[in-house]
């Protein structure tokens, strides 16, 4: 489904499927499945668009107000105070199984922090899920010298469906996988090209600027020869760092980096997506957020 077209604006497409299964990964990972009529016409557009790293932008409505999926926004911004219209909450898509049906979205989940992570720990079998999308661009390039993908555990689906696809279109790529999870139970089985080595990296506690270890970790990575392709995304200063190293210091070629923020420290969604049009949100220092 779509909501009405503004004028002079394309509809953005909207799809609307049912919780049909979760599963918690590990102690700060729930995977939520969803399925539905509407699962084929999402499908075709994430095959299209043919990338790993695809995220859809979650709507969460207030269930006092009764509304009923799919949202048309602007109808609902004319009659609904600010505060009351649908909240969005962007996450990566891990998987799309064709032969079930299925959208696998992996949430990061920290007690009762956050709207979408305890909507993901609670969320019962039936419920309806609107959101929008896919976008992302990404695609591991089987024709690199070498990869890089580094990044925390909201980085993690992502970076996992970038390593499964290498293993299959270049089962002998070579490169390294730099993956910050809280602690050892936090790991997940990844599958990736035998040449590529998965590290994972344990923080021993929450996330925070002192306890994060992957951007200082990617410093000390030993450089290979050649062209890199590298995949590098989670918190926003962290990212900005790994950015700064790769591109000013090791003369990666911007075409050769998909580098973004997934989050900020210390922000809801509302304020790091605002902060983007702000020096404080730019990755790049032209004043783009990166990709």
């Amino acid at each position: 489904m779509t909501r009405p077209a503004t004028p002079g604006r394309p509809a953005r497409p909207q799809t609307v499927l049912t919780v049909v299964r979760t599963e918690r990964l590990t102690p700060h990972m729930v995977r939520v499945s969803l399925g539905g009529e509407e699962f084929a016409a999402f499908h075709a557009r994430w095959a299209e668009k043919g990338a790993t790293d695809q995220y859809i932008k979650l709507l969460f409505a207030d269930p006092a107000l009764g509304l009923t999926p799919p949202y048309d926004m602007d109808a609902l911004r004319k009659r609904l105070a600010p505060e009351q219209m649908p909240v969005r909450r962007t996450y990566s898509v891990r998987a799309v199984d064709v032969a079930a049906g299925t959208v696998d979205v992996d949430f990061v989940v920290h007690g009762d922090d956050g709207l979408a992570g305890p909507w993901a720990a609670s969320v019962q079998v039936g419920e309806q899920v609107c959101f929008g999308g896919p976008g992302g661009n990404y695609r591991p390039d089987p024709a690199a010298d070498w990869h890089l993908f580094a990044g925390d555990e909201a980085a993690l689906p992502a970076i996992a469906a970038g390593l499964e696809d290498l293993a299959t279109t270049a089962p002998d790529a070579v490169g390294t996988a730099l993956i910050e999870v809280e602690g050892p139970e936090d790991e997940q089985p990844v599958t990736a090209p035998a040449g590529v080595e998965v590290r994972w990296l344990h923080r021993g506690a929450e996330f925070t600027p002192q306890s994060t270890r992957w951007a200082a970790a990617l410093r000390d990575e030993p450089w290979r020869e050649g062209r890199v392709h590298a995949f590098v995304h989670g918190e926003r200063e962290q990212v900005k760092a790994a950015r700064a190293y790769l591109a000013d210091e090791r003369g990666v070629d911007r075409r050769d980096l998909s580098v973004s923020a997934y989050w900020a420290f210390g922000r809801a969604e509302e304020t790091f997506q605002a902060e983007k049009q702000t020096p404080l949100g730019q990755i790049f220092p032209d004043g783009t957020t990166g990709g």
